[in-house]
């Protein structure tokens, strides 16, 4: 596959997954309100075009045929509004949409994965055309749209014109001039596209600028000049404005009638040799379609505030970003400059920190999008769950606009669904009537909330149902052989801490949606692989409440440097909870013979780095000579025994090499690496795996 084909793939993909998004979302709100306004009906027949006119040009024909007949649906529905149909089909209508999305999701899905398209839908677009009969009286295979060309055809009213006077005018009797929104990106595609819906429908006419398949430079014609179709008839013309009034994208478009070219020169020949009047280009002068705005007269070149970027370059970016920060802390740390008094040098070198530091926030920023995208998801979830479980439940959203690294944003939506759908499940109670006998409001509530905290952002999953029965919990752990210490010594911390382990369940049988804990270890997997971590907490009879401590990027970490023999490693800031000498004195031992310290009235086990890594030589071995650094990750806390600590540095996170990881290295503690000002590497820190590599096992 070439570039521009990949590229032109990319973009489909990208617009239709937006405006599947977007299409849940308007049917999430129509469906509460029980009716779709004029211009949610608008936004849905628009979107269906569009998805209809891009699939049938990169030849997605499933994608494109479910579209057509939904876009048929839509536009009999616009024509005729809402109030034609009863309470029973709008219920069926809601349905229908939730079903069509579902399936062109699968399809898209299906393309995103390079399989192939599914090649029988006739049963579905049968569904589509049966809908579409009922409320409208139709036969199958009528075409609203035809039906209605001739009504809503826009009128004449503008002097004719000459081609010779507007700039990229073919030399048609009949011409529409159309303008795209402005900033909506990728114009000569887009009129590619309806170049080709136009043409699928039987049209004969002529575009300028005809290249726009291949050109990608005649984008900025189209944004100053505006694209044309030229037909030979006035009837041609005018039903192909109505298909142009109902496409995606369109700002404005005008209808103009064209002088012959002759007739036009004649004219010009015919002058007054003495006339002074200066022969300047006439606008054309465009005529509005009822119900829509009438064309400028003028449009200036438009600025593109917005553009799409390949997640790719903007890895790249980081990645270069990064390679800067580092090389200019080898120059400012260099050896060669100790003992010299360089003033200017170190003014510039403040300078030049400053702006690495602003280039590197900047380059970050980038990459940041807002969960809203995630959190909007789970409506279709809670949607779909209330009427299969026939539960009556709200979910409310809170802090949509937080913001989080593009790449972290894409690997927390399935941990969130999951934990949703067991709120729904097994959270929320059965019935409204079991809720009233607790003193509850009938309708059951799930609250996703996210907050921004320092580095990281908080996201929490609330419902006000049922609640854990820590006792059950206890006594099935115990059946099941996963207690690791005497029942007595579990806290209520503890106890909730056991359902995300592996293979833990509290549901006596299994359901489409499973219940607390079935793969709850699999979330608590996924949040750690991105280093975050996940803690639950619990009431019962009054609701849970599921934690996820996520950070910003994985990109730039806040670490404390520390020294373990000639090696150095880096501890992220977020784990650290305190460093402290001790006396040998202070230290006790459990009955395996494992050291032990107290902490704030609590016994944490300690873990000597140096034994872990193998490192013995010139490596503190006397408790009293090195220090300890008391981590903490994932409700789990423990002691590191270390040399000495070196400062605090922000650093950036190096991947290690692939066929590392056939060694198991992460498993053991290893998350990645980092390149210090004076060119030696730092081997960054995972403590919640050395915590299951030395102390949970």
């Amino acid at each position: 596959m070439d570039n521009v084909t990949d590229s032109l793939l990319d973009t489909y993909l990208f617009e239709t997954n937006s405006l599947l998004e977007r299409l849940d979302e308007l049917l999430i709100e129509a469906e509460q309100n029980k009716d779709f306004t004029e211009d949610e009906v608008n936004e849905i027949f628009r979107s269906m075009h569009t998805i209809k006119g891009s699939s049938a040009m990169l030849e997605f024909n499933s994608l494109m045929e479910i579209a057509h007949h939904i876009e048929d649906l839509f536009f009999y529905i616009r024509e005729n509004g809402m109030s034609a149909l009863n309470s029973e089909e709008k219920n069926e209508l809601f349905n229908l949409m939730f079903k069509s999305v579902d399936r062109l999701r699968e399809e898209i899905e299906k393309v995103e994965n390079n399989e192939p398209l599914s090649t029988n839908i006739d049963s579905f677009i049968e569904e589509i055309n049966d809908f579409l009969s009922k409320i409208s009286g139709h036969g199958k295979g009528a075409d609203p749209s035809a039906e209605a060309a001739a009504d809503t055809a826009p009128e004449i009213t503008s002097a004719p014109v000459s081609p010779a006077d507007v700039p990229g005018m073919p030399d048609s009797p009949w011409c529409i001039r159309i303008f795209f929104e402005e900033g909506c990106g990728m114009e000569n595609l887009r009129a590619f596209m309806l170049v080709t819906t136009l043409q699928e429908n039987g049209y004969d006419f002529i575009c300028s600028p005809p290249d726009v398949e291949t050109n990608g430079e005649t984008s900025q014609e189209i944004i100053s000049n505006g694209f044309y179709l030229g037909f030979k008839d006035e009837d041609q013309a005018k039903k192909a404005a109505v298909v142009v009034a109902g496409s995606n994208n369109i700002h404005s478009y005008e209808l103009i009638e064209n002088t012959p070219s002759e007739e036009k020169e004649s004219q010009r020949t015919e002058k007054p040799s003495g006339s002074a009047e200066p022969d300047t280009p006439k606008k054309p002068q465009g005529t509005q379609q009822t119900g829509r705005q009438q064309a400028p007269a003028h449009h200036a070149p438009v600025k593109q505030n917005l553009i799409s970027v390949n997640l790719s370059k903007l890895d790249s970016l980081m990645a270069l970003v990064g390679e800067i920060v580092i090389t200019e802390s080898m120059v400012t740390s260099s050896p060669d400059l100790k003992g010299l008094k360089l003033d200017n040098f170190m003014k510039s070198a403040r300078q030049l920190r400053k702006l690495t530091d602003d280039l590197q926030d900047i380059s970050m920023s980038l990459r940041m999008v807002s969960v809203s995208g995630v959190f909007q998801k789970m409506n279709r979830i809670v949607r779909d769950m209330k009427k299969t479980l026939n539960k009556d439940v709200r979910l409310t959203l809170v802090g949509e606009d937080t913001e989080l690294d593009k790449s972290i944003v894409d690997n927390i939506s399935d941990p969130i669904m999951h934990i949703v759908r067991n709120s729904m499940d097994h959270g929320i109670e059965d019935s409204s009537e079991e809720r009233i006998a607790a003193g509850k409001d009938p309708q059951g509530e799930i609250i996703l909330s996210a907050v921004h905290t320092g580095n990281e952002v908080i996201i929490s999953i609330q419902d006000d149902g049922r609640g854990v029965n820590t006792n059950a919990v206890l006594e099935k752990a115990k059946r099941n052989n996963f207690l690791t210490k005497p029942e007595e010594e579990y806290t209520k911390k503890d106890i909730l801490a056991l359902l995300m382990e592996p293979g833990f369940s509290t549901n006596a049988e299994v359901t489409e949606y499973s219940g607390r804990g079935v793969g709850m270890d699999v979330v608590r997997k996924n949040i750690e692989s991105i280093g975050g971590g996940v803690s639950m907490s619990s009431e019962e009879g009054k609701g849970s409440c599921t934690t996820l401590k996520i950070p910003l990027t994985l990109a730039i970490v806040d670490g404390m440097e520390i020294s373990v023999g000639n090696s150095i490693f880096t501890v992220p800031i977020s784990n650290i909870r305190q460093s402290f000498k001790v006396a040998a004195e202070d230290v006790i031992y459990d009955a395996s013979g494992n050291e032990i310290i107290r902490c704030m009235d609590e016994f944490y086990p300690i873990i000597r780095l140096h034994s872990l890594y193998g490192i013995y030589d010139d490596a503190c071995t006397n408790i009293e000579d090195g220090i300890l650094m008391w981590v903490e990750a994932n409700e789990k806390s423990f002691c590191l025994f270390v040399d000495s600590l070196l400062g605090e540095q922000q650093v950036v996170v190096k991947p290690l090499p692939a066929y590392l990881n056939n060694f198991g290295i992460k498993e053991y503690g290893i998350s990645g690496c980092t390149i210090l000002g004076d060119g030696n590497i730092s081997i960054i820190l995972d403590i919640a795996s050395i915590y299951s590599a030395v102390v949970h096992s």
